[in-house]
């Protein structure tokens, strides 16, 4: 079992930055027997979309909407992974859930509301 506990989200004006994190815990003991992580969000009216992810050995991939404005990370040790997202756009604004793939089942936070204002 894999818990995220997500923090970070709230309201920004257009340019600004936010930065997102998400706490794992439960029984996979390090974020690195996690075999990938990621952000998603999903804005009114929209599909979920795949924001960012991670993998354990550190490979990133991003959607081409935020290449070169937001970066995923993590910090092994305290079994986080943070979204930093840089020169935010107004269509940038949904609700952003962290998500952790472990031994064959995907885990998702509890989503955070990112708003954009132009």
């Amino acid at each position: 079992q894999v818990q995220l506990v997500e923090s970070g989200g709230g309201l920004v004006q257009a340019g600004g930055s936010l930065r997102l994190s998400c706490a794992a815990s439960g029984s996979i003991g390090s974020i690195n027997s996690i075999n990938a992580m990621g952000w998603f969000r999903q804005a009114p009216g929209k599909q979920r979309e795949l924001v960012a992810r991670i993998t354990s050995g550190g490979s990133t991939n991003y959607a081409d909407s935020v290449k070169g404005r937001f970066t995923i990370s993590r910090d092994s040790a305290k079994n986080t992974v943070y979204l930093q997202m840089n020169s935010l756009k107004p269509e940038d604004t949904a609700v952003y859930s962290c998500n952790a793939e472990y031994r064959f089942k995907y885990y998702w936070g509890q989503g955070s509301q990112v708003t954009v204002s132009s």
